[in-house]
């Protein structure tokens, strides 16, 4: 059982929230907002497209990469990130890591869908996160491995 001070259920709160909208900035934007949003810190160290990129700008020039090349060949996808059995734990006032299942389908073109789609992958995520100087928690860190994926 998780017991937390009631500074800890707060902060989780503002975690899950910056974890979801990390999740919504993938699923609105294709990650080219990602900036905008201000859920990564500046010097996370990222796991994406098969490579651990470091900075914010690094994980910037992927998406912007990615949606060329996408918008180049069949298009932009659609995606969604169904994030679940989030979990917490803090390492200190101000580090926390975070642990939750993701199931993300994608599909090309413009939804909505009316053909079946099975997910694309479900993974175990793992994040971490910092609050910083300007009291807002960040992502520090992020890493998966995907448990199923589609063929």
């Amino acid at each position: 059982m998780a017991k937390f001070t009631p500074q800890q259920a707060a902060d989780v709160l503002a975690i899950k929230q910056v974890v979801y909208e990390w999740g919504d900035e993938l699923d609105i934007h294709n990650g080219l907002e990602m900036r905008k949003t201000d859920v990564l810190a500046e010097d996370v160290s990222y796991n994406v497209g098969g490579a651990w990129r470091e900075g914010l700008t690094e994980v910037e020039a992927f998406y912007k990469g990615r949606a060329e090349a996408m918008r180049a060949g069949a298009g932009l996808m659609t995606m969604r990130h169904i994030i679940t059995s989030l979990r917490v734990s803090f390492d200190g006032a101000d580090q926390a890591k975070v642990g939750y299942l993701l199931v993300f389908f994608a599909a090309l073109g413009d939804g909505p869908f009316d053909k079946y789609c099975d997910p694309l992958a479900v993974a175990d995520v793992t994040m971490e996160c910092r609050r910083d100087p300007d009291g807002e928690w960040r992502i520090t860190r992020f890493d998966s491995g995907q448990i199923f994926k589609r063929g």
